[in-house]
């Protein structure tokens, strides 16, 4: 029997391997214990991978608690592996919701509620981005704050207890009508037919793809101001990475708890004018512009520093600071909808007042559509409503007796 404190896995890996990383953010993001064999500070990891891989030495090679190993899995493997559920019970529901982040487990909460058959499909480990905060400070009921992992947890558990089917660790490839009906496409090969669906995946804010930002994540790097900025009060100096509107603005909040807010843009800043000019006489800002991003710079398992490049004199430059946000544009998760699905100039999904997108019965909710916030509690409120919206479109259709109304 496995206790509470013991490994159930063990990831043999390096720091500068990238699918290293992929297993381990894999294994985290769905609370799998594991323990990590960093092979270039064990020197005698390489004969024990040598031994289990025939004189072989590839990494990252996962050895599970039955003694068995598999050399680089994929997640569908290690979804496997740690007993996730990759098919959906049944070929039709009324709804299939895609994205299992705070948007779309808000969504199957109000389902089930409103007697709507509906299925959660989720790319990766239910909880979306906000799993991986460190610290919520700003969502209401929890007036000591808790971390994103217990209270994305609480969401999943109150979903299971309404019992609405979950599959995470499955993507959706595509979504296309089929006469009144939309048929999602899974990675897993199966499809899955319904009267409406609703569009909860989100966006991925871009990262600068240097040495040290994925391992620092959490840990004095972060995405959002608002969400992280108060752990900083008072904090000699913090570094915003980014030149454009929102880089700009999330500093001038920045400057409200850290004592210097440092910006760092790769060319000349392409905030507002406005913007640019509040910025530049405030004498809490340190502008530099023509600057390539080389390293995020930790220690102790903390960011301590960024280290850049001046794109002229090629100069190395260092700016410690206690924390780094990046705020260099966000990615919506939409691509699996094609070109037939409208979006708007950043490519996030528009809507109609009933968050109908221009395909007929396909919503979309939170980070995802065009004009959210990007913020936690709107993200639920989001999701709430399209799962509303999706309820009047399925009444309209007859695929859902309207509620009677006490005369």
């Amino acid at each position: 029997m496995i206790s509470a404190n013991e490994p159930v896995m063990t990831v043999y890996g390096a720091p500068w391997c990238p699918h290293c990383k992929r297993v381990k953010k894999f294994l985290a993001a769905h609370r799998v214990r594991y323990a990590n064999v960093d092979i270039d500070a064990d020197p005698e990891a390489i004969e024990r991978l040598k031994e289990r891989q025939d004189g072989g030495q590839i990494i990252p090679m996962v050895v599970y608690p039955d003694g068995t190993h598999e050399v680089n899995p994929s997640d569908e493997a290690l979804a496997r592996r740690i007993g996730l559920t990759l098919q959906a019970d049944r070929s039709a529901y009324d709804l299939v919701i895609v994205g299992g982040g705070p948007a779309g487990l808000a969504a199957a909460i109000y389902a089930a509620r409103e007697g709507i058959d509906a299925i959660v499909v989720d790319a990766s480990a239910l909880g979306g981005q906000a799993r991986i905060s460190d610290r919520i400070d700003n969502y209401p009921g929890f007036p000591d704050g808790i971390s994103g992992g217990d209270l994305t947890d609480r969401f999943v558990a109150q979903v299971r207890r309404y019992g609405v089917e979950l599959v995470s660790a499955v993507s959706v490839t595509a979504v296309e009508r089929d006469h009144d009906d939309l048929v999602s496409s899974l990675s897993s090969g199966q499809q899955l037919t319904s009267h409406a669906v609703i569009v909860a995946t989100g966006s991925t804010y871009r990262r600068l793809g240097v040495p040290g930002e994925e391992d620092l994540i959490g840990a004095g790097v972060h995405f959002c101001a608002t969400c992280d900025g108060p752990f900083y009060k008072g904090a000699e100096e913090v570094i915003v990475i980014g030149g454009g509107n929102s880089a700009l603005e999330e500093g001038l909040h920045l400057s409200e708890f850290a004592k210097r807010v440092r910006v760092l843009a790769r060319s000349g800043l392409s905030a507002s004018p406005v913007l640019q000019e509040r910025v530049r006489s405030d004498p809490q800002f340190a502008i530099h512009t023509g600057v390539d991003i080389v390293e995020l710079e930790g220690g102790r398992g903390r960011f301590a520093a960024v280290v850049a490049r001046d794109r002229d004199s090629r100069e190395i430059l260092r700016f410690p600071a206690a924390a780094a946000f990046v705020f260099i544009g966000l990615k919506p998760n939409n691509g699996f909808l094609g070109e037939a699905v409208e979006r708007d100039a950043g490519g996030f999904l528009v809507t109609s007042p009933t968050m109908e997108t221009s395909m007929a019965g396909v919503f979309a909710a939170g980070d995802v559509r065009s004009g959210s916030t990007k913020q936690l509690g709107s993200a639920v409120g989001d999701g709430i409503a399209a799962l509303l919206m999706t309820r009047r479109h399925l009444e309209a259709h007859h695929h859902k007796a309207v509620p009677l109304v006490d005369a």
